[in-house]
């Protein structure tokens, strides 16, 4: 991987991935969609305790379980829901980056995307 040590200039880097990677990254979740991977969308945790618990699930993954961590989050590659929530609305989201910069996802994302980790 390639180092990038100006990662806030809107490149698109985030933590020492070059954009090449990111790119890579976000093919291998499309891929794995387009495989069929099923995602657990809910229950969407609606308590503190409901949210901390998947973070729990999700901190015992190495960071390399690409797989597991999206079904765990129920990640999705359109917006979810009667509100159309998206990774663009999400507090974890870093919008010139296309990154979800949740520690325990630390993945790209595009806009429309969504998982159940959501947060306003």
């Amino acid at each position: 991987m390639t180092q990038n040590v100006q990662d806030d200039d809107g490149s698109g880097a985030k933590d020492g991935l070059s954009g090449d990677d990111q790119a890579s990254q976000r093919r291998m979740i499309e891929d794995l969609f387009e495989g069929g991977l099923e995602t657990q969308v809910d229950p969407f945790p609606e308590t503190d305790k409901e949210f901390s618990k998947l973070l729990d699930q999700l901190r015992e993954l190495g960071p390399e379980d690409l797989r597991e961590k999206l079904v765990v989050s129920g990640w999705k590659l359109t917006p979810h829901g009667e509100d159309e929530m998206r990774c663009q609305e999400c507090m974890y989201y870093l919008v010139h980056k296309r990154w979800c910069d949740l520690p325990e996802l630390d993945l790209p994302a595009e806009p429309e995307w969504w998982c159940r980790l959501w947060r306003i």
